[in-house]
């Protein structure tokens, strides 16, 4: 093939997974593919699914009918490779090219490709941003209102920046230091060899993600648990405090993980693979972190998959479980100690709503707010909880959405 068409071919096969099967960008392997193609085609499909919806409105005035969905995602992803600064005779020849080695599906196909791109506007210009799914933005836009919704839109629109916790002095590549303290890199490059990675002087962590474990405010010595722990950079934090961490996930591969940063970063935590419904303590902790399973709203800007995999269904059997979840961490915290539960979720039946039930179910329970470094007062909810938008810091390059609470069991 010619250059650049393996990657693009391939990215084209990964929008069929996503927008045809509701498949996730997590399943992509990228097995047999040469790094770079694999990174390249990784990259042209998360910027073709931040534009799908004005891609096709720009497509369908030139279509007199719907093409077969691998052949619209050929044109999506063209439109959106023009649209980023591409050189048009570049992207039509390696679009009708894809299309002609697509076989009986789609080779008959790339005359009308051939003529659909080259009838578009040259430039065609930036693409406006992508609205988000009516499941999803209804409940947003009564929550937050319409101006606040399209501002997180926009900010999902644009490829996300890396964010890197960083652990005291140790060594760490050059970037934009955040109000929080997190590290933000715009073009990090290959995370493995940037300076500090071989130390363990520091781990990606979206910069709103790092803000439960300081919630917590961990102690040299306290025993505290890390439940639902995986990926692991709230472990990691909890453990670089001098905490006694046990870190437990109901998945494996996750769990090896977080045993492979642990080693990497010199720290240590105990690791526990199993279901937390069923699961029991050998003894109370000090303090418990609950980053609980949800909808992931919150990180659509770092995940344009969401929005296409999901409908919302979910949402309802995941606030049981973070119910059934904050009932089973209180029994396991000493009188006294504290609870953070957090969400990487924009919906209030995650948040605000969820902290409403448990307050009501547990009269032992209080809110307890915390200054914390670089986070403004206007962050904070009447009831005394973090809600974190992705359009808060726009000019910096956004935050993924959270719910933070800091909850005291009293004796």
């Amino acid at each position: 093939m010619a250059e650049g068409v393996v990657a693009r071919a391939t990215a084209v096969a990964i929008l069929d997974g996503v927008l045809g099967e509701g498949r996730m960008l997590s399943d992509f392997s990228g097995e047999g593919l040469a790094p770079a193609d694999r990174a390249r085609a990784l990259r042209l499909a998360e910027t073709t699914l931040r534009r799908v919806e004005p891609a096709d409105r720009l497509l369908d005035r030139h279509l007199r009918k719907p093409p077969p969905l691998t052949v619209r995602n050929i044109l999506r992803l063209a439109v959106v490779e023009r649209a980023e600064g591409a050189a048009a005779h570049g992207v039509v020849n390696a679009a009708v090219e894809i299309t002609r080695r697509g076989g009986k599906r789609t080779a008959h196909l790339a005359g009308l490709v051939n003529a659909v791109l080259r009838a578009l506007p040259d430039p065609i210009g930036p693409l406006p941003a992508q609205k988000l799914p009516r499941w999803l933005r209804q409940p947003l836009v009564h929550s937050y209102g319409r101006d606040i919704v399209a501002a997180i839109e926009a900010v999902q629109a644009r490829e996300p920046p890396l964010d890197l916790t960083l652990r005291g002095e140790m060594p760490a590549p050059a970037g934009a230091l955040l109000p929080t303290g997190s590290l933000r890199l715009w073009t990090p490059g290959q995370i493995s060899t940037l300076p500090g990675y071989a130390d363990g002087g520091w781990w990606v962590q979206d910069a709103a993600a790092a803000l439960p474990a300081k919630l917590l405010a961990p102690r040299v010595g306290e025993r505290i648990l890390d439940l639902c722990a995986a990926p692991g950079g709230k472990t990691l934090q909890l453990a670089a405090s001098g905490a006694d961490v046990t870190a437990l996930d109901i998945s494996g591969p996750r769990v090896a993980r977080l045993q492979a940063n642990l080693a990497r970063t010199g720290l240590s935590a105990s690791l526990v693979t199993a279901d937390a419904l069923h699961w029991q303590p050998e003894a109370p902790f000090d303090a418990i972190l609950l980053d609980a399973p949800c909808s992931a709203t919150g990180t659509i800007r770092r995940h344009p998959d969401l929005p296409f995999v999901k409908d919302g269904s979910e949402v309802a059997s995941l606030v049981a479980l973070q119910s059934t979840l904050i009932d089973r961490a209180l029994d396991w915290l000493k009188p006294g100690g504290r609870l953070v539960y957090s969400t990487c979720s924009l919906l209030p039946e995650e948040g605000e709503a969820q902290l409403a039930d448990a307050l009501r179910r547990h009269p032992v329970l209080s809110v307890e707010r915390l200054d914390l470094e670089g986070v403004p007062f206007d962050w904070w909810t009447p009831g005394g909880a973090l809600r974190l938008r992705p359009d808060l810091w726009a000019d910096l390059g956004g935050m993924d959405g959270f719910f933070i609470v800091r909850l005291r069991k009293t004796g």
